[in-house]
Protein backbone atom coordinates (compact mmCIF):
# COMPACT_ATOMS: atom_id res chain seq x y z
CA UNK A 1 0.00 0.00 0.00
CA UNK A 2 2.68 2.74 0.64
CA UNK A 3 4.41 1.70 -2.56
CA UNK A 4 1.57 2.26 -4.97
CA UNK A 5 0.87 5.51 -2.38
CA UNK A 6 4.21 6.85 -3.03
CA UNK A 7 3.76 5.81 -6.99
CA UNK A 8 0.37 7.88 -6.88
CA UNK A 9 2.26 10.65 -5.40
CA UNK A 10 4.50 10.40 -7.49
CA UNK A 11 2.18 10.27 -10.76
CA UNK A 12 0.68 13.21 -9.66
CA UNK A 13 3.75 15.35 -9.26
CA UNK A 14 4.62 14.59 -12.21
CA UNK A 15 1.45 15.29 -14.09
CA UNK A 16 1.43 18.75 -12.13
CA UNK A 17 4.85 19.47 -13.25
CA UNK A 18 3.67 18.48 -16.76
CA UNK A 19 0.95 21.02 -16.23
CA UNK A 20 3.07 23.91 -15.56
CA UNK A 21 5.18 22.79 -17.95
CA UNK A 22 2.62 23.55 -20.91
CA UNK A 23 1.76 26.41 -19.17
CA UNK A 24 4.61 27.78 -19.24
CA UNK A 25 5.47 26.71 -22.73
CA UNK A 26 1.91 28.39 -23.94
CA UNK A 27 3.18 31.63 -22.10
CA UNK A 28 6.06 31.66 -24.11
CA UNK A 29 4.23 31.61 -27.51
CA UNK A 30 3.18 35.09 -26.87
CA UNK A 31 6.85 36.67 -25.26
CA UNK A 32 9.15 37.12 -28.30
CA UNK A 33 12.46 36.14 -26.55
CA UNK A 34 15.16 38.66 -27.83
CA UNK A 35 18.19 36.63 -26.99
CA UNK A 36 18.64 33.18 -27.77
CA UNK A 37 20.69 30.96 -24.79
CA UNK A 38 20.78 34.62 -22.83
CA UNK A 39 23.00 34.53 -19.83
CA UNK A 40 24.66 37.61 -19.35
CA UNK A 41 22.53 40.03 -21.20
CA UNK A 42 19.20 40.55 -19.50
CA UNK A 43 16.01 40.41 -21.66
CA UNK A 44 13.38 43.13 -21.06
CA UNK A 45 10.16 42.57 -22.10
CA UNK A 46 7.91 45.46 -20.94
CA UNK A 47 6.90 47.71 -23.93
CA UNK A 48 6.78 44.63 -26.29
CA UNK A 49 4.91 45.43 -29.55
CA UNK A 50 4.69 49.04 -28.57
CA UNK A 51 5.02 52.19 -30.92
CA UNK A 52 9.15 52.43 -29.77
CA UNK A 53 9.91 49.25 -30.78
CA UNK A 54 12.10 49.10 -33.92
CA UNK A 55 9.15 47.07 -36.03
CA UNK A 56 5.72 46.42 -34.67
CA UNK A 57 4.21 43.00 -34.75
CA UNK A 58 1.38 44.71 -37.45
CA UNK A 59 4.34 46.46 -39.27
CA UNK A 60 6.62 43.27 -40.33
CA UNK A 61 6.49 41.43 -43.50
CA UNK A 62 4.96 37.74 -42.80
CA UNK A 63 6.83 35.18 -44.44
CA UNK A 64 6.48 31.55 -42.87
CA UNK A 65 3.65 29.74 -43.02
CA UNK A 66 1.66 28.74 -39.92
CA UNK A 67 3.33 25.24 -39.76
CA UNK A 68 7.10 26.00 -39.83
CA UNK A 69 5.70 29.07 -37.09
CA UNK A 70 4.25 26.77 -35.00
CA UNK A 71 7.46 24.39 -34.19
CA UNK A 72 8.44 26.52 -31.60
CA UNK A 73 11.84 23.45 -30.31
CA UNK A 74 13.26 25.24 -33.35
CA UNK A 75 13.38 22.43 -36.43
CA UNK A 76 17.08 22.91 -37.95
CA UNK A 77 15.27 21.93 -41.46
CA UNK A 78 15.68 24.95 -43.88
CA UNK A 79 13.26 24.48 -47.18
CA UNK A 80 14.56 24.76 -50.38
CA UNK A 81 14.86 28.00 -51.99
CA UNK A 82 11.89 30.15 -53.06
CA UNK A 83 12.18 33.01 -55.56
CA UNK A 84 9.56 34.34 -53.84
CA UNK A 85 10.64 34.11 -50.13
CA UNK A 86 13.45 35.85 -51.92
CA UNK A 87 11.13 38.80 -53.09
CA UNK A 88 9.58 38.66 -49.81
CA UNK A 89 13.45 39.19 -48.26
CA UNK A 90 14.43 42.15 -50.50
CA UNK A 91 14.30 45.17 -49.37
CA UNK A 92 16.68 45.43 -46.09
CA UNK A 93 19.62 45.79 -48.62
CA UNK A 94 18.28 47.80 -50.85
CA UNK A 95 18.16 50.72 -47.65
CA UNK A 96 21.70 49.66 -46.70
CA UNK A 97 23.27 49.62 -49.48
CA UNK A 98 22.50 53.51 -50.21
CA UNK A 99 25.10 54.32 -47.82
CA UNK A 100 27.65 53.17 -50.16
CA UNK A 101 26.13 55.32 -52.73
CA UNK A 102 25.47 58.72 -50.67
CA UNK A 103 27.10 62.31 -51.66
CA UNK A 104 30.48 62.01 -49.69
CA UNK A 105 30.99 58.52 -51.71
CA UNK A 106 30.19 60.13 -54.85
CA UNK A 107 32.71 63.07 -54.05
CA UNK A 108 35.78 60.41 -53.13
CA UNK A 109 34.85 58.28 -56.39
CA UNK A 110 35.56 61.60 -58.40
CA UNK A 111 38.16 62.49 -56.38
CA UNK A 112 39.48 58.58 -57.16
CA UNK A 113 38.98 58.85 -60.81
CA UNK A 114 40.49 62.34 -61.57
CA UNK A 115 43.60 61.68 -59.51
CA UNK A 116 44.15 58.10 -59.93
CA UNK A 117 42.43 57.24 -62.83
CA UNK A 118 41.30 53.51 -63.37
CA UNK A 119 44.39 52.24 -60.73
CA UNK A 120 42.02 52.24 -57.86
CA UNK A 121 38.99 50.08 -59.24
CA UNK A 122 40.75 47.22 -57.73
CA UNK A 123 40.67 48.80 -54.26
CA UNK A 124 36.95 49.54 -54.86
CA UNK A 125 36.10 46.29 -55.43
CA UNK A 126 37.97 44.42 -52.68
CA UNK A 127 36.81 47.30 -50.49
CA UNK A 128 33.09 46.83 -51.16
CA UNK A 129 34.14 42.99 -50.29
CA UNK A 130 34.65 43.82 -47.18
CA UNK A 131 31.71 46.06 -46.41
CA UNK A 132 29.49 43.26 -47.24
CA UNK A 133 31.24 40.97 -44.72
CA UNK A 134 31.15 43.54 -41.87
CA UNK A 135 27.15 44.13 -43.54
CA UNK A 136 26.31 40.33 -43.21
CA UNK A 137 27.24 40.02 -39.42
CA UNK A 138 25.48 43.12 -38.72
CA UNK A 139 22.53 41.16 -40.25
CA UNK A 140 23.47 37.98 -38.33
CA UNK A 141 22.91 39.82 -35.47
CA UNK A 142 19.96 41.44 -35.94
CA UNK A 143 18.21 38.14 -37.36
CA UNK A 144 19.75 35.64 -34.61
CA UNK A 145 19.14 38.28 -31.45
CA UNK A 146 15.78 39.80 -32.58
CA UNK A 147 17.71 42.83 -31.26
CA UNK A 148 20.22 45.57 -33.33
CA UNK A 149 23.41 46.49 -32.47
CA UNK A 150 22.51 49.61 -30.39
CA UNK A 151 20.32 47.55 -28.12
CA UNK A 152 22.61 45.39 -27.64
CA UNK A 153 25.24 47.72 -26.78
CA UNK A 154 23.31 49.23 -23.98
CA UNK A 155 23.74 45.60 -22.34
CA UNK A 156 26.85 44.52 -23.21
CA UNK A 157 28.68 47.77 -21.80
CA UNK A 158 28.91 49.54 -18.40
CA UNK A 159 26.98 53.35 -18.13
CA UNK A 160 30.10 55.36 -18.96
CA UNK A 161 31.35 53.28 -21.99
CA UNK A 162 28.00 53.09 -23.55
CA UNK A 163 26.83 56.94 -23.13
CA UNK A 164 30.81 57.31 -25.17
CA UNK A 165 29.44 55.01 -27.50
CA UNK A 166 25.97 56.90 -27.76
CA UNK A 167 27.27 60.41 -28.31
CA UNK A 168 30.33 59.03 -30.98
CA UNK A 169 27.65 57.04 -32.75
CA UNK A 170 25.71 60.27 -32.70
CA UNK A 171 28.42 62.82 -33.42
CA UNK A 172 29.17 60.51 -36.94
CA UNK A 173 26.10 60.44 -37.79
CA UNK A 174 25.56 64.06 -37.82
CA UNK A 175 28.55 64.40 -39.95
CA UNK A 176 27.25 61.70 -42.83
CA UNK A 177 23.95 63.89 -42.82
CA UNK A 178 25.53 67.01 -43.00
CA UNK A 179 27.16 65.71 -46.27
CA UNK A 180 23.68 64.24 -47.58
CA UNK A 181 21.80 66.71 -47.14
CA UNK A 182 24.54 69.52 -48.44
CA UNK A 183 25.13 66.68 -51.64
CA UNK A 184 21.48 67.07 -52.05
CA UNK A 185 21.62 70.69 -51.70
CA UNK A 186 24.42 71.07 -54.18
CA UNK A 187 21.72 69.04 -56.45
CA UNK A 188 19.00 70.64 -56.33
CA UNK A 189 21.12 74.05 -57.02
CA UNK A 190 22.33 72.68 -60.23
CA UNK A 191 18.98 71.58 -61.78
CA UNK A 192 17.20 74.39 -61.00
CA UNK A 193 20.33 76.30 -62.50
CA UNK A 194 21.42 77.91 -59.76
CA UNK A 195 18.37 79.56 -58.61
CA UNK A 196 17.87 77.30 -55.32
CA UNK A 197 21.04 78.25 -53.02
CA UNK A 198 22.59 75.51 -50.86
CA UNK A 199 21.22 76.85 -47.79
CA UNK A 200 17.58 76.66 -49.75
CA UNK A 201 18.48 73.09 -50.81
CA UNK A 202 19.36 72.24 -47.03
CA UNK A 203 15.63 73.18 -45.77
CA UNK A 204 14.24 70.99 -48.53
CA UNK A 205 15.93 68.31 -47.97
CA UNK A 206 15.87 68.05 -44.60
CA UNK A 207 11.90 68.15 -44.57
CA UNK A 208 11.24 65.91 -47.39
CA UNK A 209 12.42 63.19 -45.76
CA UNK A 210 9.83 63.55 -43.53
CA UNK A 211 7.47 62.67 -46.25
CA UNK A 212 9.19 59.44 -47.54
CA UNK A 213 8.98 58.44 -44.25
CA UNK A 214 5.45 58.92 -43.88
CA UNK A 215 5.16 56.55 -46.65
CA UNK A 216 6.18 53.67 -44.02
CA UNK A 217 2.58 54.20 -42.44
CA UNK A 218 0.92 52.51 -45.39
CA UNK A 219 4.04 49.22 -45.18
CA UNK A 220 7.97 48.75 -45.15
CA UNK A 221 6.87 47.91 -48.84
CA UNK A 222 6.56 51.13 -49.74
CA UNK A 223 9.32 52.72 -48.45
CA UNK A 224 11.45 50.25 -49.94
CA UNK A 225 10.05 50.89 -53.14
CA UNK A 226 11.12 54.32 -53.33
CA UNK A 227 14.78 53.32 -52.32
CA UNK A 228 14.15 50.99 -55.32
CA UNK A 229 13.42 53.89 -57.64
CA UNK A 230 16.54 55.89 -56.35
CA UNK A 231 19.06 53.57 -56.58
CA UNK A 232 17.26 52.93 -60.45
CA UNK A 233 17.52 56.60 -60.87
CA UNK A 234 21.46 56.43 -59.88
CA UNK A 235 22.00 53.69 -61.87
CA UNK A 236 20.59 55.08 -65.16
CA UNK A 237 21.88 58.37 -64.70
CA UNK A 238 25.18 57.07 -63.93
CA UNK A 239 25.34 54.39 -66.69
CA UNK A 240 24.34 57.14 -69.37
CA UNK A 241 27.16 58.95 -67.98
CA UNK A 242 29.61 56.16 -68.62
CA UNK A 243 29.01 54.83 -72.06
CA UNK A 244 28.45 58.45 -73.03
CA UNK A 245 32.16 59.44 -72.48
CA UNK A 246 33.14 55.75 -73.47
CA UNK A 247 36.02 54.63 -70.76
CA UNK A 248 38.83 52.69 -72.33
CA UNK A 249 37.58 49.12 -71.72
CA UNK A 250 41.28 47.63 -71.44
CA UNK A 251 42.60 49.79 -68.56
CA UNK A 252 39.28 49.70 -66.77
CA UNK A 253 39.97 45.87 -66.66
CA UNK A 254 43.49 46.01 -65.87
CA UNK A 255 42.50 48.85 -62.79
CA UNK A 256 40.11 46.05 -61.39
CA UNK A 257 42.23 42.57 -61.95
CA UNK A 258 46.07 44.27 -61.09
CA UNK A 259 46.85 45.53 -57.79
CA UNK A 260 47.91 49.12 -58.14
CA UNK A 261 48.73 51.91 -55.73
CA UNK A 262 51.55 54.65 -55.91
CA UNK A 263 52.21 57.83 -53.01
CA UNK A 264 50.64 60.24 -55.17
CA UNK A 265 47.39 57.58 -54.95
CA UNK A 266 47.51 56.85 -51.36
CA UNK A 267 45.27 59.35 -49.88
CA UNK A 268 42.47 58.05 -52.63
CA UNK A 269 42.98 54.78 -51.95
CA UNK A 270 42.62 55.65 -47.78
CA UNK A 271 39.07 57.37 -48.92
CA UNK A 272 37.80 54.57 -51.31
CA UNK A 273 37.99 52.37 -47.89
CA UNK A 274 36.81 55.24 -46.02
CA UNK A 275 33.55 56.04 -48.31
CA UNK A 276 32.52 52.01 -48.27
CA UNK A 277 32.42 51.43 -44.62
CA UNK A 278 30.21 53.84 -42.66
CA UNK A 279 29.58 53.62 -38.99
CA UNK A 280 26.03 54.88 -39.04
CA UNK A 281 25.40 51.74 -41.34
CA UNK A 282 26.26 49.14 -39.57
CA UNK A 283 24.24 49.84 -36.97
CA UNK A 284 21.03 50.51 -39.12
CA UNK A 285 21.61 47.22 -40.69
CA UNK A 286 21.43 45.34 -37.78
CA UNK A 287 17.81 46.87 -37.18
CA UNK A 288 16.37 46.78 -40.83
CA UNK A 289 16.33 43.10 -41.12
CA UNK A 290 14.14 42.71 -38.07
CA UNK A 291 11.24 43.61 -40.37
CA UNK A 292 10.69 40.92 -41.15
CA UNK A 293 8.97 38.46 -39.07
CA UNK A 294 10.71 35.89 -37.56
CA UNK A 295 10.41 33.15 -34.57
CA UNK A 296 14.24 33.37 -33.67
CA UNK A 297 13.45 30.14 -31.67
CA UNK A 298 12.60 28.27 -34.52
CA UNK A 299 16.24 27.54 -35.85
CA UNK A 300 15.10 26.72 -39.88
CA UNK A 301 13.41 30.30 -39.93
CA UNK A 302 16.50 32.12 -38.64
CA UNK A 303 19.26 29.99 -40.59
CA UNK A 304 16.86 30.99 -43.56
CA UNK A 305 16.42 34.18 -43.20
CA UNK A 306 20.10 34.36 -42.84
CA UNK A 307 20.82 32.82 -46.36
CA UNK A 308 17.68 34.99 -48.27
CA UNK A 309 19.52 37.87 -46.28
CA UNK A 310 22.53 36.87 -48.10
CA UNK A 311 22.01 37.00 -51.38
CA UNK A 312 20.13 39.88 -51.39
CA UNK A 313 22.79 42.33 -49.87
CA UNK A 314 25.18 40.70 -51.92
CA UNK A 315 22.91 41.75 -54.85
CA UNK A 316 22.46 45.24 -53.36
CA UNK A 317 26.27 46.09 -53.15
CA UNK A 318 26.99 44.45 -56.12
CA UNK A 319 24.72 47.41 -57.66
CA UNK A 320 26.50 49.78 -55.74
CA UNK A 321 29.74 48.44 -56.84
CA UNK A 322 28.74 48.82 -60.46
CA UNK A 323 27.56 52.35 -60.28
CA UNK A 324 31.22 53.31 -58.05
CA UNK A 325 32.81 52.22 -60.96
CA UNK A 326 30.63 53.70 -63.56
CA UNK A 327 31.53 57.15 -61.60
CA UNK A 328 35.20 56.28 -60.89
CA UNK A 329 35.76 55.69 -64.81
CA UNK A 330 33.41 58.70 -65.72
CA UNK A 331 36.18 61.05 -64.08
CA UNK A 332 38.95 58.80 -65.08
CA UNK A 333 38.46 58.83 -68.44
CA UNK A 334 37.76 62.54 -68.62
CA UNK A 335 39.78 64.54 -66.18
CA UNK A 336 42.53 62.10 -65.61
CA UNK A 337 45.99 63.90 -66.06
CA UNK A 338 44.09 67.49 -66.63
CA UNK A 339 44.47 70.52 -64.54
CA UNK A 340 41.33 70.66 -63.37
CA UNK A 341 42.10 66.85 -61.40
CA UNK A 342 43.06 68.71 -58.02
CA UNK A 343 40.05 71.11 -57.90
CA UNK A 344 37.19 68.82 -58.70
CA UNK A 345 34.80 68.45 -56.75
CA UNK A 346 30.53 68.16 -56.04
CA UNK A 347 29.96 71.38 -56.81
CA UNK A 348 31.78 72.00 -59.84
CA UNK A 349 32.10 68.36 -61.52
CA UNK A 350 28.99 68.79 -63.53
CA UNK A 351 30.04 72.24 -64.92
CA UNK A 352 33.75 70.43 -66.04
CA UNK A 353 31.58 67.65 -67.75
CA UNK A 354 29.21 70.33 -69.02
CA UNK A 355 32.57 71.85 -70.50
CA UNK A 356 33.83 69.21 -71.46
CA UNK A 357 30.86 67.04 -73.29
CA UNK A 358 28.66 69.57 -74.28
CA UNK A 359 25.07 69.95 -74.44
CA UNK A 360 23.75 67.29 -76.66
CA UNK A 361 20.07 65.61 -76.24
CA UNK A 362 19.96 65.59 -72.19
CA UNK A 363 22.94 68.15 -71.13
CA UNK A 364 25.65 65.60 -69.18
CA UNK A 365 25.16 68.07 -66.12
CA UNK A 366 21.39 67.43 -65.29
CA UNK A 367 22.06 63.96 -65.86
CA UNK A 368 24.99 64.34 -62.75
CA UNK A 369 22.57 66.64 -60.96
CA UNK A 370 19.68 63.78 -61.22
CA UNK A 371 22.23 61.13 -60.13
CA UNK A 372 23.51 63.29 -57.26
CA UNK A 373 19.62 64.20 -56.14
CA UNK A 374 18.58 60.94 -55.69
CA UNK A 375 22.15 59.99 -54.11
CA UNK A 376 21.21 62.87 -51.29
CA UNK A 377 18.16 62.05 -50.82
CA UNK A 378 17.90 58.25 -50.33
CA UNK A 379 20.75 58.68 -47.98
CA UNK A 380 19.40 61.45 -45.47
CA UNK A 381 16.42 59.18 -45.18
CA UNK A 382 18.26 56.33 -44.28
CA UNK A 383 20.51 58.87 -41.70
CA UNK A 384 17.41 59.60 -40.21
CA UNK A 385 16.42 56.30 -39.79
CA UNK A 386 19.87 55.12 -38.02
CA UNK A 387 20.07 58.09 -35.97
CA UNK A 388 15.81 56.82 -34.42
CA UNK A 389 17.95 53.06 -33.99
CA UNK A 390 20.85 54.47 -32.13
CA UNK A 391 18.67 57.00 -30.01
CA UNK A 392 16.25 54.41 -28.95
CA UNK A 393 19.11 51.33 -28.78
CA UNK A 394 21.39 52.96 -26.77
CA UNK A 395 19.03 55.58 -24.27
CA UNK A 396 15.93 53.43 -24.37
CA UNK A 397 13.63 56.30 -24.88
CA UNK A 398 10.12 55.37 -24.56
CA UNK A 399 8.34 58.03 -27.21
CA UNK A 400 6.45 57.69 -30.08
CA UNK A 401 7.90 57.21 -33.30
CA UNK A 402 7.26 60.28 -35.03
CA UNK A 403 8.62 62.56 -31.97
CA UNK A 404 11.67 60.20 -31.88
CA UNK A 405 12.14 60.86 -35.65
CA UNK A 406 11.66 65.08 -35.43
CA UNK A 407 14.75 64.82 -32.28
CA UNK A 408 17.16 62.88 -34.43
CA UNK A 409 16.23 65.23 -37.46
CA UNK A 410 16.57 68.76 -35.38
CA UNK A 411 20.28 67.12 -34.05
CA UNK A 412 21.62 66.65 -37.60
CA UNK A 413 19.88 69.88 -39.47
CA UNK A 414 20.75 72.38 -37.21
CA UNK A 415 24.34 72.30 -37.51
CA UNK A 416 23.70 70.94 -41.36
CA UNK A 417 21.96 74.88 -41.45
CA UNK A 418 25.15 76.35 -39.81
CA UNK A 419 27.48 74.80 -41.64
CA UNK A 420 25.76 75.64 -45.07
CA UNK A 421 25.71 79.06 -44.45
CA UNK A 422 29.35 79.55 -42.82
CA UNK A 423 30.92 77.22 -45.62
CA UNK A 424 28.70 78.69 -48.87
CA UNK A 425 31.19 81.30 -50.07
CA UNK A 426 33.55 79.10 -51.79
CA UNK A 427 33.97 75.21 -53.49
CA UNK A 428 37.28 75.06 -51.51
CA UNK A 429 35.57 76.06 -48.29
CA UNK A 430 32.90 72.89 -48.64
CA UNK A 431 35.81 70.71 -49.99
CA UNK A 432 37.26 71.41 -46.02
CA UNK A 433 34.19 70.68 -44.73
CA UNK A 434 33.83 67.56 -45.79
CA UNK A 435 37.51 66.27 -45.25
CA UNK A 436 36.84 67.46 -41.44
CA UNK A 437 33.34 65.39 -42.03
CA UNK A 438 35.63 62.48 -42.91
CA UNK A 439 37.83 62.83 -39.95
CA UNK A 440 34.75 62.39 -37.50
CA UNK A 441 33.26 59.49 -39.44
CA UNK A 442 37.06 57.86 -39.26
CA UNK A 443 36.92 58.96 -35.48
CA UNK A 444 33.94 56.55 -35.10
CA UNK A 445 34.72 53.76 -37.11
CA UNK A 446 36.05 51.25 -34.49
CA UNK A 447 33.44 51.89 -31.73
CA UNK A 448 30.80 50.46 -34.41
CA UNK A 449 32.77 47.28 -35.79
CA UNK A 450 34.64 46.17 -32.75
CA UNK A 451 31.64 46.29 -30.46
CA UNK A 452 29.91 44.55 -33.53
CA UNK A 453 32.26 41.42 -33.47
CA UNK A 454 32.79 41.33 -29.92
CA UNK A 455 28.56 40.27 -29.85
CA UNK A 456 28.48 38.12 -32.81
CA UNK A 457 31.42 35.88 -31.60
CA UNK A 458 29.59 35.64 -27.96
CA UNK A 459 27.80 32.20 -28.00
CA UNK A 460 25.49 33.64 -24.97
CA UNK A 461 24.50 35.93 -27.24
CA UNK A 462 24.23 34.46 -30.51
CA UNK A 463 23.57 30.98 -29.09
CA UNK A 464 24.48 28.47 -32.07
CA UNK A 465 24.47 31.44 -34.83
CA UNK A 466 27.81 32.71 -33.62
CA UNK A 467 30.33 32.84 -35.78
CA UNK A 468 33.15 30.47 -35.90
CA UNK A 469 36.40 30.43 -35.06
CA UNK A 470 38.27 30.60 -38.89
CA UNK A 471 34.98 33.71 -39.84
CA UNK A 472 35.72 35.37 -36.68
CA UNK A 473 40.15 35.47 -37.39
CA UNK A 474 39.05 36.65 -40.54
CA UNK A 475 36.61 39.35 -39.74
CA UNK A 476 39.03 40.70 -36.90
CA UNK A 477 41.32 40.81 -40.01
CA UNK A 478 39.40 43.06 -41.85
CA UNK A 479 38.55 45.75 -39.15
CA UNK A 480 42.46 45.63 -37.99
CA UNK A 481 43.03 46.89 -41.51
CA UNK A 482 40.06 49.36 -41.51
CA UNK A 483 41.26 50.68 -37.87
CA UNK A 484 45.04 50.97 -39.57
CA UNK A 485 43.59 52.44 -42.90
CA UNK A 486 41.42 55.06 -40.96
CA UNK A 487 44.34 55.53 -38.40
CA UNK A 488 46.33 56.61 -41.57
CA UNK A 489 43.96 58.68 -42.75
CA UNK A 490 43.48 60.98 -39.37
CA UNK A 491 47.24 60.98 -38.42
CA UNK A 492 47.90 62.18 -42.60
CA UNK A 493 45.17 64.77 -42.13
CA UNK A 494 46.22 66.33 -38.41
CA UNK A 495 49.59 66.44 -39.67
CA UNK A 496 48.84 68.84 -42.46
CA UNK A 497 46.03 70.72 -40.69
CA UNK A 498 47.53 71.27 -37.30
CA UNK A 499 49.44 74.73 -36.52
CA UNK A 500 50.10 76.06 -33.26
CA UNK A 501 51.00 74.45 -29.54
CA UNK A 502 47.41 74.70 -28.26
CA UNK A 503 45.99 72.98 -31.11
CA UNK A 504 48.78 70.40 -31.40
CA UNK A 505 48.35 69.32 -27.29
CA UNK A 506 44.77 69.13 -27.89
CA UNK A 507 44.73 66.87 -30.89
CA UNK A 508 47.35 64.74 -28.62
CA UNK A 509 44.71 64.33 -25.87
CA UNK A 510 42.20 63.12 -28.33
CA UNK A 511 44.33 60.52 -30.02
CA UNK A 512 45.52 59.03 -26.70
CA UNK A 513 41.39 58.91 -25.72
CA UNK A 514 41.02 57.63 -28.59
CA UNK A 515 44.00 54.86 -28.67
CA UNK A 516 42.41 54.11 -24.90
CA UNK A 517 38.70 53.19 -25.53
CA UNK A 518 39.96 51.12 -28.26
CA UNK A 519 42.26 49.02 -25.85
CA UNK A 520 39.43 49.32 -23.59
CA UNK A 521 36.92 47.57 -26.38
CA UNK A 522 39.69 45.19 -27.31
CA UNK A 523 40.17 43.95 -23.54
CA UNK A 524 36.01 43.78 -23.31
CA UNK A 525 36.03 41.83 -26.16
CA UNK A 526 38.64 39.33 -25.25
CA UNK A 527 40.21 38.84 -28.50
CA UNK A 528 43.73 39.85 -27.92
CA UNK A 529 44.15 37.03 -25.52
CA UNK A 530 41.85 34.55 -27.18
CA UNK A 531 41.28 34.34 -31.04
CA UNK A 532 44.10 33.32 -32.11
CA UNK A 533 44.28 30.38 -29.64
CA UNK A 534 41.18 28.76 -31.38
CA UNK A 535 41.63 26.39 -33.81
CA UNK A 536 39.87 27.41 -37.14
CA UNK A 537 37.34 25.28 -38.60
CA UNK A 538 35.67 25.30 -42.13
CA UNK A 539 32.19 25.07 -40.25
CA UNK A 540 32.88 28.61 -39.04
CA UNK A 541 33.57 30.67 -42.13
CA UNK A 542 29.93 30.35 -43.71
CA UNK A 543 27.98 33.49 -42.95
CA UNK A 544 24.58 31.50 -43.95
CA UNK A 545 25.63 28.67 -41.39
Amino acid sequence: MEIQSQQHKKQEFEAEGEENRLLQLEECETIPLSLPQQSSLSISLEGVDREDCVYAAKDKIHIFDLESNGNINGSTVVPPFSWKKLWLFTGPGLLMSVAFLDPGNLEGDLQAGAIAGYSLLWLLMWSTIMGLLIQLLSARLGVATGRHLAELCREEYSNWARLVLWFLAELALIAADIQEVIGSAIALKILSHGFLPIWAGVVITAFDCFFFLFLENYGVRKLEGVFAVFIGTMGFSFAWMFFDTKPNEEELLMGLLVPRVSSKTLRQAVEIVGCVITPHNVFLHSALVQSRDIDIRNKGQVQEALNYYSIESSIALLITLIINLFVITVFARVFYGTEQAKDIGLVNAGQYLEEKYGGGFFPILYIWGIGLLAAGQSSTITGTYAGQFITEGFLKLNIKKWLRALITRSCAIVPTMIVAIVFNTSEGSLDTLNEWLNVLQAIQIPFALIPLLTLVSKEEVMGTFRIGPLLERVAWTVVVLVIMLYGYMLLDFFLSEVKGLLFGLLVFLGAAAWISFIAFLLKHSGAISSIFLKSPNSEGFSLAN
